[in-house]
């Protein structure tokens, strides 16, 4: 391991034994907190069945009923709440976009605990502190900027908080201030990498030498992408609003294999998504967290519809989560074939003449859905390597996934481009009765 150890918490020196000891004693108390003063978890639990003193080893816990967004948002805004309003020093909501918003409370202690998991995750990435770091996740409600923002403060680093958007200015800034940290969607990186071209700065040329990219899932194609064209690091941070926040797992520099899980505050299954039945590690399934420290909203087995599987630890003690693959409920089924937005993604990235900039479009031709991959074509393709891409991709598609889809390569900067979280699908489908 390249990361000195003296540069690790007291918790990252934990042995396994001594990691599963102390995930239990806490895991017993987040239990009882929940159960005694959320009402909805002592419904659940006595409906259940089970009670907090069931919970004698961390074999019991999936003797406890799951908790899903359904379930916050049945309790919006405070339901969930397990402290007096007086004790809640920030809220943070999703965007509800599907729905009521999910509203998230943090006491002291909890806002203490997020700073220290994103600082430790900065510290896996590579950061280290008097780093500057240029933080380009949204301000505001979203979670990722303010989230990044006091962690990489407490690790000791300057902080730009650019937020998203006005992309020139955020290339001026990068080139005048020098930072050697971006903390940003790795959809909105590429778009920084256009704007960069544009300008006719070579993006290799900057100060950058870590990229720390989260809150939507992204490729290994993506990573060769992004780390050969600006020449640093670009590594993995995983969270959630209704867990915390970015910083609940952090894919370590040195290995680049997996996030690493910090579980000493959050627990981790991995579960069918169809039977809720939990899966040994090394399979995939749906990733379920439970909260072992959180004060103003425990969690208790939250379904998070993210996909992926649990693996040993390498660089740390803790297990790691492979990269997410997608999300259940982002899972399209074209003609009986289950296809994610990733699947695409990794074509869309080894296809010659074709940029990283891509869309879904389904639409209904008949009584049968059809999905047309729209993608860039790089600035230099000519329209026999268009014609090419186009069919390489269907041919792709088709071998790889098993499903027939057509594809369409458009002009260079002609597809919406992300200041945050990218949106890949758009269902122009008809409503059938």
């Amino acid at each position: 391991m390249t990361q000195a150890a003296d540069l690790l918490d007291p918790a990252e020196r934990l042995d396994l034994d001594g990691l599963r000891a102390l995930q239990l004693e806490r895991l017993r108390h987040s239990l009882r907190h929940a159960y005694e003063n959320v009402p909805f978890y002592q419904e659940s639990f006595d409906k259940a069945g089970v009670h907090p003193d069931d919970c004698r080893s961390l074999s019991d816990l999936p003797r406890f009923p799951f908790t899903t967004k359904a379930d916050l948002r049945a309790n919006y805004p405070y339901g969930m709440f397990a402290v007096p309003q007086e004790r809640i020093r920030r809220l943070h909501a999703s965007s509800g976009t599907t729905g009521r918003p999910t509203v998230v409370g943090y006491t002291e202690n909890d806002l203490s605990m997020w700073a220290d998991m994103v600082a430790r995750s900065l510290r896996a990435a590579g950061g280290r502190p008097g780093d500057i770091a240029h933080i380009a996740y949204g301000y505001g409600l979203f979670t990722g900027g303010l989230g990044a923002h006091y962690g990489a403060e407490r690790l000791g680093c300057t902080v730009i908080p650019a937020s998203g958007g006005m992309t020139s200015r955020q290339v001026t800034l990068i080139q005048d201030l020098n930072p050697s940290i971006i903390m940003v969607t790795p959809s909105y990186m590429l778009t920084l990498l256009d704007e960069f071209e544009r300008q006719g700065v070579d993006p290799r040329s900057t100060s950058l030498r870590v990229g720390v990219f989260g809150a939507e899932p992204w490729t290994q194609d993506m990573r060769r992408e992004i780390e050969e064209r600006f020449a640093i690091d670009a590594v993995d941070i995983y969270g959630l609003s209704e867990v915390i926040g970015p910083g609940v797992a952090q894919e370590c520099v040195e290995t680049k294999d997996g996030l690493h899980i910090w579980e000493d505050h959050f627990f981790p299954e991995v579960v069918d998504p169809i039977t809720g039945e939990v899966l040994p590690e090394g399979e995939q399934g749906e990733l379920v967290f439970t909260s072992l420290t959180k004060e103003a909203m425990p969690i208790v087995r939250y379904r998070t519809r993210d996909l992926t599987r649990l693996l040993p630890g390498t660089a740390r003690v803790f297990r790691r989560m492979e990269k997410v693959t997608g999300r259940s409920d982002d899972m399209m089924i074209l003609r009986g074939v289950n296809l994610f937005p990733t699947q695409i993604e990794e074509i869309v990235l080894r296809t010659a003449g074709v940029a990283p900039h891509f869309q879904l479009r389904l639409t209904t031709s008949g009584r049968m859905d059809a999905l047309t991959v729209r993608a860039e074509a790089r600035p230099d393709a000519d329209a026999a390597t268009r014609e090419a891409a186009a069919r390489s991709i269907v041919q792709a598609v088709k071998d790889g996934i098993g499903v027939s889809v057509e594809a369409e390569i458009v002009d260079p900067g002609s597809l919406e481009r992300s200041v945050g979280k990218i949106r890949r699908i758009v269902d122009l489908r008809e409503r059938r009765d």
